[in-house]
């Protein structure tokens, strides 16, 4: 029998082992953060908290909309105000995906259902500028810094698809930048790429290579706020650099990337992307990960870790059963390889609806095979996906436990933590599942607040524990539901086991061989402690949930 080596701060730990390898395990005081299992929060700006009331009517966008169509007052002020609260701490959130931060059309469209503005953040103006309305520049430096300072990574959207629509204060950009027509049909590969999404949504050249001069309405703009020379001149030093033809995308990728060299930010949520062919996002991962390697380059002081800059895609209809592709129906395209290290699961919502084994071990059996090196960011509810795990609120409790406990990426949309109602009366299309955050209701909902309670305890477990997201998952046992989830990297190991739809009150709980006899545990939920009898834990609490980790 050989050893194993196993390093606890200064002691070490013999284990019996029939492997000849000898390897060392640290516990180490720090979590390791791995994309693999991060934990989430995705928020429209607009619509998370007010933080800076005099930037609400910075731009004259007043005309009456449609119910939830015009901007609400959002900014980023109010993300950093809640980051200094310790909002996003107390949850477990470990990333932060905001809607565009870029300066929206400052015109609005009629879009049957009253005027609509870009509030959300995807009908761009210029992308080398913030929108007045969300903030400043400072402003995102300053959240990216203070998120980073409590381990918390900044996720932008990503938009190189289209522009904003024309209206009549935001002229088209020129024909050779975009398309105007024809609308795409969506019954093949080159029906979903060499059209326009819906109408008056002009779409960009993405596959042009021709080299194209500046937009007029863009060398107009930047000459009267006096950055003109200074924009044209990183262009001419990054074509340079890149060898990349003057093409709209390339202009486009130099833009978004100017947000990772300027503040630092850690990833990119990439908009429509199957609406493009997929060597367009093979290079803007390409410029990305080279801007965020030189970035850390010259900022050493700042760097968190060793993790690549982040990428997740937005293939609308991927689903993880698809495993690493996407089927247009007469051709299949894995995006994992052509600039992804994660997609959105957009059939996880249906999913949840399995019992937690056989979604558990579902997910499990993906993502340590088929997608092993990759991953895929779950949801239940988000900002344009009308037909939600719980649309009606009414299983609130059951959706954060699957959420926050299957294999892969959780992605917390602003309000699942708060039961902000996904239903508003008098709202049409995807405007219903953007109300604004739902603060009052902490100070007198009593369901608010227990629900926001049981996403912290889930979300600071899945924080603490890599093995939640990134891990093995291993059924303990069925009756009662108790399994184990173990990761290993490099020299880290971590280990868990968690029990499900248990009794109230006292129960036993089987850990297999994931904790020897003598452990002192912890249960995460209720905070109690045991120590592990003949591979049992007995434990007393209020709650059918049981988080158990080594103490």
């Amino acid at each position: 029998m050989k050893k194993i080596i196993l390093s606890i701060s200064a002691s070490l730990l013999f284990i019996s082992c029939n492997s000849t390898k000898e390897v060392t395990y640290k516990q180490q005081s720090k979590t390791p953060f791995v994309w693999e299992s991060a934990n989430v929060y995705f928020l429209l700006i607009d619509r998370f908290k007010n933080g800076n009331a005099a930037n609400d009517k910075i731009i004259n966008r007043t005309k009456p909309t449609g119910k939830l169509r015009g901007f609400e007052g959002g900014d980023i002020r109010g993300v950093i105000q809640k980051l200094d609260e310790g909002y996003f701490t107390d949850l477990g959130i470990n990333a932060i995906w905001m809607t565009p931060v870029v300066e929206q059309i400052h015109g609005s469209v009629d879009e049957g259902t009253g005027n609509t503005y870009g509030f959300h953040g995807y009908w761009t103006k210029d992308w080398t500028a913030i929108d007045p309305s969300y903030g400043t520049r400072a402003d995102l430096k300053e959240l990216v810094d203070k998120a980073h300072s409590k381990g918390i990574r900044i996720i932008l959207d990503a938009v190189i698809n289209h522009t904003g629509p024309v209206t009549e204060l935001d002229p088209v950009f020129p024909s050779d930048w975009v398309r105007t027509s024809p609308k795409c049909t969506y019954n093949s590969y080159d029906t979903f790429i060499n059209c326009t999404l819906v109408e008056n949504l002009p779409d960009v050249l993405t596959e042009s290579n021709k080299e194209v001069s500046l937009p007029p309405m863009l060398v107009e703009k930047w000459k009267k706020e006096g950055r003109y020379e200074q924009e044209v001149a990183e262009l001419d030093a990054f074509f340079k650099k890149t060898g990349y033809p003057r093409a709209p995308r390339y202009y486009i990728m130099k833009w978004l990337a100017d947000y990772i060299a300027d503040f630092g930010i850690d990833g990119y949520r990439a908009d429509t992307v199957k609406h493009t062919y997929e060597d367009v996002w093979k290079d803007f991962e390409t410029v990305c990960q080279s801007t965020f390697e030189e970035y850390k380059k010259n900022n050493p002081a700042k760097v968190l870790d060793d993790n690549k800059f982040f990428t997740v895609g937005e293939v609308y209809g991927y689903n993880i059963s698809g495993k690493k592709f996407y089927d247009f129906g007469d051709k299949k395209v894995d995006y994992f390889i052509n600039g992804f290290s994660s997609l959105i699961n957009f059939d996880f919502r249906n999913e949840a609806k399995m019992n937690y084994e056989d979604l558990f071990s579902k997910y499990n059996s993906i993502l340590q095979n088929d997608l092993k090196g990759y991953s895929v960011m779950n949801y239940v509810s988000s900002h344009d996906d009308g037909y939600p795990f719980d649309k009606q609120r009414e299983k609130i409790f059951e959706a954060g436990t699957k959420l926050l406990l299957t294999p892969g990426i959780s992605q917390v949309y602003y309000g699942d933590e708060t039961s902000r109602p996904l239903d508003i009366p008098g709202t049409q299309g995807d405007a219903t599942l953007r109300s604004f955050m739902n603060w009052e209701e902490f100070e007198f909902n009593k369901t608010t607040y227990k629900i926001h309670e049981h996403y912290k305890k889930l979300g600071q477990f899945r924080a603490n524990h890599p093995a939640i997201g990134a891990g093995i998952h291993k059924q303990i046992s069925s009756t009662p539901y108790v399994f184990s989830r173990t990761f290993v990297k490099n020299n880290y190991k971590d280990e868990v086991v968690v029990g499900l739809d248990l009794p109230s009150g006292k129960k036993e709980i089987n850990v297999g061989t994931i904790f020897a006899n003598g452990t002192k545990v912890k249960d995460a939920y209720s905070g109690k402690t045991a120590i592990v009898e003949n591979k049992k834990v007995s434990i007393d609490t209020n709650y059918n949930i049981v988080l158990l980790e080594k103490m």
